[in-house]
């Protein structure tokens, strides 16, 4: 089983209720924690997004002026999507989304750079601006994803809209400068998105629904199923710490951290392939390399085989 992202949650889940069905089991950016509340996740998440945001902003420093003078706008003119809803500054703000994946950097700033254009009325904001931005922040495709985000980490829990009651521990995004928000669902998403309305009601009851376990850490403690986790070091996702807190309770489970990829780094170049499976007896190759995250100046990881998997990680661009 390979597992990618969420898809990692489910293997684990997997691993703790039926792992007699698994031969061996790849994971990459999706090992979950097993102790963490909702609350301690969004709680960690919040400081990913920081740290994405001073590295977006450090790549081009110019687009926070942009970013908080669109902002203002919004607030104070009546900018329409083409969906027929007024975008406004907190839903703009929601364009960090995709702040964790390698390229979206380049696309965030090209949208920035489109933003304005010479109107009647002075400045207004670009119909290619609003058309990428309608389209990005619009959950037309994947309602599911924001009807159960916040249900991917509630491991016997409700989540009470999580994000949205951890969000007043950090007002670094409710102030100046502007900051961006990332992988977070707030019940203001089904008043303002047309394609969520008719679920407000089904969205505030998951998100008060109090779910059954996802792991079972006494299973997972006796794993014999060979796996194999990639974790990425600056991975704005999935919580680093958590993960290998998840891998050293599966035995067997090998890890490769890596500072060189985004959480998208499996889909980012799959090419290049190695030799042996997870659960070869043979040891893992390790190299070391340049770290790019947080002033960390290492980046040592493991290579292993995937078996009928060919995988080439490419590099976070970053500056």
């Amino acid at each position: 089983m390979l597992g990618q992202s969420f898809g990692g949650f489910c293997t684990v889940t997997y691993l703790s209720l039926a792992p007699e069905g698994l031969r061996e089991a790849f994971i990459t950016g999706g090992l979950p924690s097993l102790t963490a509340s909702p609350d301690e996740w969004y709680r960690t998440a919040y400081l990913r997004v920081l740290a994405a945001n001073d590295r977006y902003f450090a790549r081009y420093p110019g687009d926070r002026d942009v970013a908080a003078r669109i902002a203002g706008h919004l607030a104070e003119r009546d900018e329409r999507l083409p969906t027929g809803e007024r975008l406004t500054p907190r839903r703009f703000q929601t364009l960090g989304l995709g702040l964790g994946a390698s390229g979206r950097f380049d696309d965030l700033h090209y949208l920035l750079e489109e933003a304005f254009v010479a109107g009647r009325e002075g400045a207004a904001l670009s119909d290619t601006f609003l058309q990428s931005a309608g389209a990005t922040v619009s959950y037309a495709a994947q309602p599911l994803y924001a009807l159960i985000h916040e249900a991917c980490v509630c491991d016997g829990t409700a989540s009470n809209w999580s994000a949205q009651r951890v969000r007043e521990e950090f007002p670094e995004f409710d102030a100046e400068p502007f900051t961006f928000v990332g992988e977070m669902i707030y019940p203001w998403f089904f008043e303002e998105d047309p394609a969520l309305t008719p679920l407000r009601e089904t969205a505030d009851l998951l998100a008060s629904y109090e779910w059954p376990a996802l792991y079972d850490p006494d299973t997972l403690a006796a794993n014999t199923v060979p796996v194999a986790a990639a974790v990425y070091y600056d991975d704005m996702y999935v919580d680093r710490d958590f993960s290998l807190e998840t891998a050293r309770v599966i035995p067997g489970c090998r890890t490769w951290i890596t500072s060189e990829h985004a959480h998208n780094g499996l889909s980012a170049d799959p090419e290049s392939s190695t030799t042996s499976s997870p659960s070869s007896t043979s040891e893992p190759r390790a190299g070391c390399g340049g770290g790019h995250g947080g002033g960390v100046g290492w980046g040592c990881h493991f290579l292993w085989g995937w078996s009928r998997l060919r995988v080439r990680w490419a590099p976070f661009g970053r500056a």
